[in-house]
């Protein structure tokens, strides 16, 4: 296998993992893009970050993404080089957005991008590589395929399909100044759940497929949840808080992902979002990103 192309350039959008009831499966994609450019050179690797992360990040190959890249051109059994990687950052870091995830897709893609037979690297390999990065595969599915995805794993590996998302979803997402680290908001997580809350859970997310797919009537009930968000409540107190506020209020909301930001699957009216933004939550508006990660140019 070799390389056909010295430099590509990727976007790859933001994602929020759960939506309430569907844990470590379900995930959407979110109108917040990162764009990355890989360049293959025959010096050292050097990392540029512009946006989120800028100072706070590798800026060599324990970068995220070039460890990605690295991983997908194995697999292919492709060449190694110097890598020269611009990373313009848009998503949040340790807000619950799929950060990671993306970096991890989108040094996939690249890699992917550089090899002169890509279908070497078909969207079950990035996939399996992604999680392997990643742990889970809920984050990545939707960064990799868009729109809403289910995710799952079994003997042969981690698994993916989409769930058809009505085009009248418009999500609002809701970032704190906080952050909170995916690893600190799972060791609070107990290891065994009543029966009771697994049924509870199933039956919800069974629900949200249908409420993504056009029944926003069933958003509110759809979007309950016993396994996670209650158990990390104390880990984040005003995420908890304004989750019970905002369904107080009749606004179907949840943890996004392992948080703190929160999802709301509608959008909110000036006057709730001004409030919220009085009490210093950022409020996001990006819509649905029904592709992707893709290459640009």
């Amino acid at each position: 296998m070799r390389l056909a192309r010295d430099v590509v350039r990727v976007r790859v959008p933001a994602t929020s993992a759960n939506l309430g009831p569907g844990f470590d499966s379900l995930g959407l994609a979110l109108g917040v893009w990162d764009e990355v450019s890989v360049r293959a050179v025959a010096g050292p690797t050097t990392v540029r970050v512009v946006g989120e992360g800028d100072g706070a990040l590798p800026d060599g190959e324990e970068h995220l993404v070039v460890r990605a890249v690295r991983l997908g051109l194995d697999r292919a059994g492709a060449p190694q080089a110097g890598l020269e990687l611009v990373c313009h950052n848009a998503i949040p870091h340790g807000r619950g957005m799929g950060s990671s995830a993306a970096a991890v897709v989108a040094g996939l893609v690249a890699a992917r991008a550089l090899l002169a037979e890509p279908e070497a690297l078909d969207d079950d390999a990035l996939l399996d590589l992604a999680t392997q990065l990643e742990g889970h595969p809920d984050n990545a599915a939707p960064a990799l395929l868009g729109g809403a995805t289910a995710a799952w794993e079994d003997g042969a590996g981690p698994h993916a399909a989409r769930i058809p998302v009505s085009g009248d979803l418009r999500p609002t997402v809701l970032v704190p100044q906080a952050q909170l680290l995916t690893h600190t908001a799972r060791a609070v997580l107990p290891t065994q759940v009543p029966h009771a809350d697994a049924a509870f859970n199933a039956a919800r997310s069974a629900l949200l497929v249908l409420a993504l797919g056009g029944r926003s009537d069933l958003l509110m009930a759809a979007t309950e949840d016993r396994l996670h968000q209650g158990y990390r409540a104390d880990a984040m107190r005003g995420t908890a808080e304004a989750v019970r506020a905002l369904r107080q209020a009749g606004w179907p909301a949840v943890v996004s992902g392992a948080g703190p930001s929160v999802l709301v699957l509608e959008r909110l009216d000036d006057a709730t979002a001004r409030t919220l933004e009085q009490h210093g939550w950022r409020v996001l508006d990006p819509g649905v990103a029904t592709s992707g990660a893709h290459l640009v140019g």
